[in-house]
């Protein structure tokens, strides 16, 4: 049977919706999160591992928003902080709260639905009633109860746009730091937005407002794509050098040996503007990188152009993500990996 990598239900409304000219709509918090933060003096707010500028984005802005109504607040990260644009932020996190820094309080897991993604703390998070916001596809999360308020909209090109909404809801005026700190988080996302479209023009106008009321926005851009390595153009050049192209080109492939990631590490990768070369190519519309991280695992990325659902594969694997973008994690070497790969696309481009 052949993987459809289109869905036939809300990823058809949506295309359907860029199609007509209909705005895409961003789903309001709901009211039972607005009940969950107002019912407790003290939360922890968590976000999922190896943490990237949306997620440390949206844990920052929304401490500094509870702050503002009389919370305490903890920022909780399995980390490492190993992406240039998030360092400097590492100090203000913490792995486990002193005990009393927990008592009575609440979780909010930020931009994951699945505690597994929270990495090592996720045990110490059980112990806690929590709430999750997250603009990936929902894992485990189908509906919300009063102990377990659910905000999750597909649709959101980053977890800091439904911070946005959530402040907002809380009847609180962005302060220059938070608007700087969502504007941070969402331009990472969505690639300075380079991925949004006309449809977006929520987006935009909540983009109007961070701008307005934070700091400058060739400041932030700086922080995201400037201060690169040299390790970090060297391994982007191994991996250009290795990439393979299949189904007459619609897909690329390419990958990290575990030697690569000894030597370089988390903090030398540079994804967005690797997957950026390798879309740009005529007549591509998938590009996957594997990336060996120990003898027997490996991670995968996937980046796609237009219609192609590639989260839909990666929930085969049990990963996910968005329709263009979406990753895995996979035991095997890069090999096996590799094959499962081109069985999983293989009917897709040949059907």
């Amino acid at each position: 049977m052949a993987i459809q990598l289109i869905s036939n239900s809300d990823d058809l409304m949506q295309m359907n919706n860029q199609e007509t000219g209909l705005e895409i709509e961003i789903k309001n918090p709901p009211q039972d999160l607005i009940q969950f933060i107002g019912s407790c003096p003290r939360f922890i707010i968590a976000g999922h591992k190896e943490p990237d500028g949306d997620c440390i984005g949206s844990q920052l802005a929304l401490r500094s928003a509870l702050e503002r109504l009389g919370k305490e607040v903890v920022l909780c990260s399995a980390g490492p902080f190993k992406r240039t644009e998030v360092q400097s932020y590492a100090g203000q996190f913490v792995t486990i709260p002193k005990d009393e820094n927990t008592v009575d309080a609440k979780v909010i897991i930020i931009d994951c639905s699945d505690k597994e993604r929270t990495g090592s703390i996720k045990e110490f998070l059980d112990k806690f009633p929590c709430a999750v916001i997250d603009h990936h596809i929902a894992v485990n999360h189908s509906e919300s109860t009063p102990q377990q308020p659910v905000y999750i909209d597909e649709n959101s090109p980053s977890c800091t746009l439904l911070v946005y909404k959530l402040i907002k809801a809380l009847n609180l005026e962005l302060t220059k730091e938070e608007a700087t700190l969502l504007f941070f988080g969402l331009s990472t996302d969505n690639g300075f937005f380079r991925h949004l479209t006309e449809k977006n023009s929520v987006v935009f106008d909540a983009a109007k407002e961070m701008v307005l009321r934070g700091e400058k926005k060739k400041k932030i851009y700086n922080s995201i794509y400037g201060g690169k390595s040299l390790d970090s153009r060297i391994l982007l050049g191994h991996i250009l050098l290795r990439t393979e192209s299949y189904f007459d080109g619609k897909l690329l492939l390419s990958y990290e040996t575990l030697e690569d990631f000894k030597k370089y590490g988390i903090e030398n990768r540079d994804s967005d503007i690797l997957n950026q070369l390798m879309l740009s190519i005529k007549g591509v519309q998938v590009f996957l990188t594997i990336r060996q991280e120990c003898e027997d695992n490996c991670a995968v990325s996937f980046r796609s152009v237009d219609a192609i659902n590639v989260a839909k594969v990666a929930s085969i694997f049990g990963g996910g993500g968005h329709k263009n973008a979406s990753g895995l994690t996979m035991k095997g070497d890069i090999s096996f990996v590799k094959q499962k790969m081109l069985e999983a696309f293989s009917s897709v481009f040949t059907d």
